[in-house]
């Protein structure tokens, strides 16, 4: 086969950018929490050099998801992935995202949420352990237990998520790990707790399944008898976990073109 120089004048397109990355977070009016978010976005820029990497809430805080598509689209992004920063199948995940993605001027995809994941568990290990010692001995193992704290959602799946999540977290430590909830579902962290005790467990630690400060973290560190982790934030794992999250969307996800996308095709 004969091989064709290339003409000298033509130069090889630049290969197109990935489609962006963009964070959804839920929003607060904690001002902690969306300087947690920031760093967070920080993280993964360092893990993924020219990855677009951006920031939407859905509510409380600018910018508000919408507005982070419109400014997408007016800068000439092709696609975009949306990575919810929660952990469960709950409104906000089921509805709120995917409206947002449906009514979006560029095509979307929707990304699964944190999730029961072993990144996520590595997480929450490691802010646990920062406060708490893992039990030493049988003794120590039959008076310990970890009440999982969580936002709480009204939804099945949501729980049902959490409630895996604890799992995962009761192999890794060895003792068990009960599920709680701030809100829109029982048991509160002071009820897992008496519970727990009533059962012989009076070693008991706190695992803060939140991603940043705010009103449901501080709530459920109140409700703590002793040992209660910090949130999330910015810890390795919850940045890779969001790139997982998104490399997982672009193999497995169809993207969804929104009317005004469809308008400008």
């Amino acid at each position: 086969m004969t091989a064709y120089p290339t003409h000298p004048g033509t130069r090889p397109r630049p290969a197109a950018p990935p489609p962006a990355l963009v964070v959804v977070a839920h929003g607060s009016r904690d001002p902690r929490a969306l300087a947690t978010a920031l760093r967070l976005l920080e993280r993964v820029r360092a893990l993924r050099p020219g990855l677009p990497v951006h920031l939407g809430h859905i509510e409380l805080n600018a910018p508000l998801l919408p507005g982070t598509l419109d400014e997408l689209a007016a800068s000439g992004a092709g696609s975009a992935v949306l990575v919810p920063l929660l952990f469960g199948r709950g409104h906000h995940v089921t509805r709120d995202i995917p409206d947002a993605a449906a009514a979006a001027p560029l095509p979307t995809r929707v990304a699964d949420p944190l999730g029961a994941h072993p990144l996520l568990v590595d997480a929450l290990h490691a802010r646990l352990t920062e406060v708490w010692q893992p039990p030493r001995g049988a003794e120590e193992r039959r008076r310990s237990a970890v009440v999982l704290a969580a936002a709480g959602s009204r939804a099945p799946a949501s729980r049902a998520d959490t409630e895996r999540i604890a799992a995962l977290l009761a192999a890794r430590l060895g003792v068990p790990v009960v599920p709680a909830y701030a809100s829109a579902a029982a048991p509160t962290v002071s009820d897992a707790v008496r519970a727990l005790a009533a059962r012989g467990r009076t070693r008991v630690a706190v695992a803060s399944c939140f991603t940043a400060p705010g009103r449901f973290a501080a709530e459920c560190a109140r409700a703590a008898p002793g040992a209660v982790s910090g949130p999330l934030g910015t810890h390795p794992a919850m940045a890779r976990l969001l790139l997982h999250r998104y490399d997982q969307a672009l193999r497995t996800a169809a993207p969804v073109a929104g009317p005004a996308a469809l308008a400008t095709a």
